[in-house]
C-alpha cells in the first residue's frame, strides 16, 4: 500500500505535513496525492472508531453478523442479490465470502427486536434468500485494529510448584 494510504489508514487526523515528514515527500506532494486518492475513490470517507461501551446513551445498540446463502442470478452472479440487500439502511456492511454461506452482513439497530425483525420481514423472505444465520454481538475487544479496552493488570501471584 501507499506510504500516504498507510498512514491515513492508521490515523485519519494526521495532518499533510506530518506524512510529509514521516514519508519523505513534499507537502504540495502530499496534498495532491490525497486529493487524487478522494477524487477516484480509493479514500471514501475518514472515519472515528469509537468505543459505544464508554458511551452514555448507547446502551440499546444492538450489533449483528448475519451469515446468508443465496442464490446466484443468471449473468450477475452475486451482485444483483447483494446490491439488494445492502441497500437496506440496517445493513452496515455486506461482504462475499467463501465457505458454507456466500454473504456476510453486518447489521445494526436499536436492539435484539429491531435486528430480528429485520431478518424476519425483510431479508429472509427475499427472492433468492434461501437460509440466514444471525449472530448477536455481545462484547467488543478489538474494532479495527484498535483494542477497545485494555486488560488491567493483575496482582494475583503467580503458582509456582
Amino acid at each position: 500500500m501507499d506510504e500516504i494510504l498507510e498512514v491515513l489508514s492508521n490515523d485519519a487526523r494526521v495532518g499533510a505535513a506530518e506524512i510529509a515528514r514521516l514519508t519523505g515527500k513534499s507537502v504540495a506532494a502530499v496534498k495532491t496525492a490525497i486529493r487524487k486518492y478522494e477524487k477516484n475513490g480509493t479514500i471514501l470517507k475518514y472515519k472515528t472508531v469509537i468505543n459505544r461501551d464508554l458511551v452514555q446513551d448507547s446502551g440499546s445498540f444492538v450489533r449483528a453478523l448475519i451469515e446468508v446463502s443465496v442464490t446466484p442470478q443468471k449473468n450477475v452472479g452475486f451482485d444483483y442479490v447483494a446490491e439488494r440487500i445492502y441497500s437496506f439502511p440496517e445493513v452496515v456492511s455486506c461482504y462475499l465470502v467463501s465457505g458454507a454461506y456466500d454473504l456476510l452482513l453486518v447489521v445494526e439497530g436499536e436492539n435484539i427486536h429491531t435486528v430480528s425483525n429485520f431478518v424476519a420481514s425483510k431479508l429472509s423472505p427475499m427472492e433468492n434468500v434461501r437460509s440466514t444465520t444471525t449472530h448477536f454481538l455481545l462484547k467488543k475487544y478489538k474494532e479495527d485494529g484498535q483494542v477497545l479496552k485494555k486488560r488491567a493488570g493483575t496482582r494475583r501471584l503467580n503458582i509456582s510448584y
